[in-house]
């Protein structure tokens, strides 16, 4: 079955991983070349606002990973798209985001892995972090006062932010980031959602060894 009215990138196909509640909607991306050098999940914003695997921001960092070669997967969390279950606010999300880890480090043990999200995902991504052994923690947008945004190693950990934030105060971000000592790449006028700055956030996150 087939997520109806979308258009996929060419290197994308939709799979479906079990999760706690059931089925979880996902697509998994190829690396450009087809050599697998790394996993990576990606994590939408919040659906009760229409975030999906689609979000143009969870499909740009897509891009940039599967460019290094990383096999990518950007899962619709319980209740989005045909996932099975309904929003638990982030809850039981990370259970999910956990299903998805497990199946990819089952199937690619050896592989370094990315975490990342975009907004509310950016909770998902850094509360699965605490859980599970990986090498890059991306954080865009992060949704630091509706949602626990948590930083285990600063050392580890990119985040990304517009200085015109309508959605997440950058005041809140500036107190988060002075809290976790964790320095922080800010984009001039530039709001919430990266409006015309798609290409130089794909840029920006080229620079980094991942």
């Amino acid at each position: 079955m087939n997520t109806p009215n979308i258009l996929l990138p060419k290197n994308a196909k939709q799979i479906f991983i079990q999760g706690p509640v059931g089925r979880l909607d996902c697509l998994e991306l190829m690396p450009i070349n087809q050599n697998i050098t790394g996993i990576a999940i990606v994590f939408h914003p919040d659906p009760t606002a229409g975030g999906t695997y689609t979000n143009k921001i969870v499909q740009t960092i897509a891009k940039v990973l599967c460019q290094k070669g990383y096999l990518c997967v950007c899962p619709n969390l319980r209740g989005v798209g045909l996932s099975d279950g309904t929003h638990n606010r982030g809850i039981g999300e990370v259970d999910d985001a956990y299903a998805i880890h497990q199946y990819l480090t089952a199937k690619y043990p050896e592989l370094p892995l990315v975490l990342a999200g975009f907004s509310f995902g950016s909770a998902i991504a850094s509360q699965l972090s605490m859980r599970v052994e990986y090498e890059k923690l991306i954080l865009v947008g992060p949704s630091v006062v509706k949602s626990i945004v948590t930083v285990s190693d600063i050392t580890k950990t990119i985040a990304i932010c517009g200085e015109d934030d309508e959605i997440v105060s950058p005041d809140a971000v500036r107190q988060w980031s002075k809290d976790n000592e964790l320095p922080v790449i800010w984009f001039p006028n530039t709001g919430h959602f990266f409006h015309g700055k798609l290409i130089t956030l794909q840029n920006i996150l080229n620079y980094f060894q991942l």
